[in-house]
């Protein structure tokens, strides 16, 4: 096993990857590695082959579609979600199934500049030399644009609005200016951008509307159906598990179903037999942060509780998700516990942990 932490997916997945690529005789856009209908089915799932291709994103197959079709034009991709709806995840994907390489990646926060997105200066070659070809400093956006390739934007909205319209010249023109240089880089065919976004974390910047106008936006929702909630979980945090190198524990799929009952009551607002009205928490409480509870519940079982899998493993971390603010959050699981926990003999063992640590 590889001691780096988390290889990119194109590593992780190569096999699904070159499975594809050698039963794939369809038409490709520029520079793109798989076809369109390829791309669709390694992130939905399908055969390459006789080889079955196991889903990377349990979700509307539309959706993937959309998103696939508007890469293979010159129209840039933005996708839209609540926090932990799968969309740095999708990203990766789509990237690394089209042009083969993930890694051009530009992590957007409110301390993000022009340069971090544009080009940067080695000022050492500067002083040197002056402005010149060798003395800049390439981005994922500038490296992706000239080799006709993926840059991926994460949470977009974290920059600055005035940084944000640095990508408008690159959207509409396919070019972006080096002025210093009296010279300009083209994007070459096969360039295109990922970026993801969402609306609920403070801290949010709007999109101008001439920059929201050059993407083509695609909304990703938290999954509806339990059941299918329950399978992305438990397949993911099997995924990690495995990396990680600690067991999975028998009764993995009972336990995810428990969290994810409590997550939903409490992010929908009711309970699931739509008696009982709940307030929500300031919490998302998303799949993303349910799959975060589970793994951190299997390092707790593995190294303190015998392998076992339980309340007494969970309920930390479940405590954790749901209570973001100490006063108001804290109180919503308390009435939560009272009012529907403590009538349910089968999550009476989280409502006794849980009662103890609130």
């Amino acid at each position: 096993m590889s001691n780096v932490l988390r290889q990119p997916a194109e590593l992780i997945y190569a096999d699904d990857l070159q499975a594809l690529k050698a039963t794939d005789d369809l038409p490709r856009p520029a520079n793109w590695v798989l076809s369109p209908q390829a791309v669709v089915t390694y992130i939905v799932g399908g055969y390459a082959g006789n080889r079955f291709i196991e889903p990377k994103y349990i979700g509307n197959r539309r959706i993937i579609e959309t998103a696939v079709a508007t890469l293979a034009t010159d129209r840039a991709l933005l996708l839209m979600g609540i926090p932990g709806t799968a969309k740095s995840w999708l990203s990766e994907h789509l990237a690394a199934a089209i042009c083969g390489d993930s890694t051009k990646i530009i992590q957007c926060t409110a301390g993000t500049d022009e340069n971090q997105i544009r080009y940067g200066w080695n000022y050492a070659l500067l002083l040197a030399k002056g402005p010149s070809r060798d003395a800049l400093v390439p981005t994922p956006l500038l490296r992706a644009m000239e080799g006709g390739s993926i840059c991926r934007l994460e949470e977009l909205t974290r920059m600055g609005s005035d940084v944000q319209d640095t990508l408008i010249t690159v959207l509409s023109e396919k070019m972006l200016p080096i002025p210093e240089l009296n010279d300009s880089t083209y994007a070459q065919r096969g360039f295109n951008i990922i970026a993801t976004a969402n609306d609920r974390d403070k801290g949010v910047n709007e999109l101008s509307a001439a920059l929201k106008r050059r993407f083509n936006v695609v909304v990703l929702q938290l999954p509806n159906d339990l059941e299918e909630e329950i399978r992305i979980v438990t397949r993911r945090v099997g995924e990690m598990a495995q990396s990680l190198e600690l067991p999975m524990p028998k009764n993995v799929v009972e336990e995810v179903a428990r969290v994810l009952a409590i997550f939903r009551e409490l992010r929908n607002g009711e309970t699931a037999d739509g008696k009982t009205t709940l307030k929500s928490p300031s919490s998302t409480l998303s799949t993303a942060e349910a799959i975060s509870v589970m793994v951190s519940g299997f390092s707790h079982a593995a190294y303190f509780n015998n392998g076992t899998l339980s309340a007494e493993s969970l309920a930390p971390n479940v405590l954790g998700a749901v209570v973001k603010d100490a006063v108001h959050d804290k109180a919503i699981l308390e009435e939560y516990l009272e009012t529907v926990l403590k009538k349910r003999r089968d999550f009476a063992d989280y409502y006794a942990t849980l009662t103890e640590l609130v």
